[in-house]
């Protein structure tokens, strides 16, 4: 494994940049009150893509936070990949039009596989799968859900759509800092050739090794969130070592 992406997470709650530990919505810390602001900063880090997720809109069903995602897609010239909320061809089709790079589709891909199917035919290359999962079980509704069906099993049901990438996120771990399963991850990441990004535990410079150390060709980057935002994570340190470049 060469060059992994490295996404650093705008979770938006309420209009602000937050993170949650475990997807505790009660939880939640405030980071940034100004999520273009933190795009911005991630631009100049040196970052090439930002991850976003709207947790409200996870859990109502339709985008909320719309303001503070148009104010990221203004602040910095990143790609962005988006998720939470999004569950219409109409949904993915308006922010894809909003300058959005990826759209993150995650509960549709257990209730409305077809949708997904036909997202990632009508826009090739910017539909992703997010599989979140509780002890290998994906978990939908902005995570208050949980289901029987496995992560493994998901992940191949869309081996053949033409989906651009799947976000695997452990969600015991999500928050914690107490590092990515790469097990699981690798798990997953052998069982499709969809290219996989891991999330969910990064808290340092280790964890991110640990990940490349596992040489998975499939393994095609890893979000990060806390960690960056509370500096127990360098960002130069952490995109050389990702980028290969130490």
């Amino acid at each position: 494994m060469a060059t992994v992406i490295l996404f650093p997470a705008i979770d938006l709650k309420g209009g602000a940049c937050v993170r949650l530990v475990r997807g505790d919505m009660d939880s939640a810390t405030v980071f940034n009150d100004d999520p273009g602001e933190q795009a911005a900063v991630f631009a100049r880090q040196g970052f090439r893509w930002i991850h976003v997720v709207d947790l409200d809109g996870a859990v109502s069903g339709k985008s909320v936070n719309t303001d503070a995602i148009r104010r990221i897609l203004g602040a910095a010239s990143l790609p962005v990949q988006l998720g939470g909320g999004i569950r219409s061809l109409a949904a993915i089709e308006h922010w894809l039009g909003t300058g959005v790079k990826r759209i993150i589709l995650g509960t549709v891909a257990v209730t409305n596989a077809e949708l997904v199917r036909d997202a990632a035919r009508r826009f090739p290359g910017q539909v992703a799968v997010g599989i979140d999962a509780r002890e290998g079980r994906v978990a939908i509704q902005g995570w208050g859900e949980g289901t029987d069906v496995s992560a493994v099993t998901l992940a191949r049901q869309f081996e053949d759509a033409g989906v651009s990438a799947i976000i695997y996120t452990d969600i015991a771990r999500d928050g914690t800092g107490l590092g990515l399963n790469v097990e699981e991850t690798c798990v997953v990441a052998s069982a499709v050739s969809v290219p996989v990004i891991a999330s969910g535990g990064i808290g340092r410079i280790s964890d991110l090794e640990a990940l490349k150390q596992a040489r998975h060709a499939n393994i095609a980057g890893a979000v990060c969130g806390r960690a960056l935002y509370d500096g127990r994570l360098d960002p130069v340190q952490a995109l050389a070592l990702m980028e290969g470049r130490n």
